[in-house]
């Protein structure tokens, strides 16, 4: 296993026992589903995981909607990794929850995609409905893109299924 996305998975261990530890409200997210959705050659698509953190405390009412920050991770199967942290708002209609996000972060291609830079930037647009109390299920679509700033800017597409609980 790359050594970095061993670090990347020790760090996220370690803030997950520290958010368990703690008793106040914090939602942690799971998800899976397929890194580089659209990809014309093949050979870049496959699998990814992830892992999201965020505290409902911290949304804060503005003139455009309800704001919040958001910090994750996600591994592929080819060894990439990306490490983010970001802001995300939260719209609702009736059950349905539209939920777009914008994370600046650091990528490691490990043996899949080289996005050109290690700053890439995650655009996302999910749409989460509650199952149960406290537990969420979501789509998520997103983008990530180094906005021309690295050597080469192919981009990567992914799509995702999320499951969420509130702590």
């Amino acid at each position: 296993m790359n050594f970095k996305i061993f670090i990347i998975l020790i760090m996220l261990s370690a803030g997950i026992s520290n958010l368990a530890a703690e008793q106040s409200n914090k939602e942690i997210s799971f998800y899976t589903g397929v890194f580089d959705t659209i990809d014309k050659e093949g050979d870049d698509k496959t699998q990814l995981f992830g892992l999201e953190h965020r505290n409902p405390d911290l949304y804060r009412s503005t003139l455009l909607g309800k704001f919040a920050p958001v910090t994750g991770a996600f591994v592929t199967k080819k060894g990439s990794a990306y490490l983010y942290t970001g802001i995300e708002g939260k719209y609702k209609i009736g059950p349905l929850k539209i939920i777009p996000s914008f994370a600046p972060g650091l990528y490691e291609k490990g043996d899949g995609k080289d996005l050109g830079d290690v700053l890439e930037f995650k655009s996302e647009i999910k749409f989460g409905l509650d199952i149960l109390e406290d537990s969420k299920l979501g789509y998520s679509y997103s983008h990530i893109s180094n906005n021309d700033w690295g050597s080469t800017n192919p981009g990567t597409d992914n799509q995702t299924v999320t499951f969420s609980k509130n702590f």
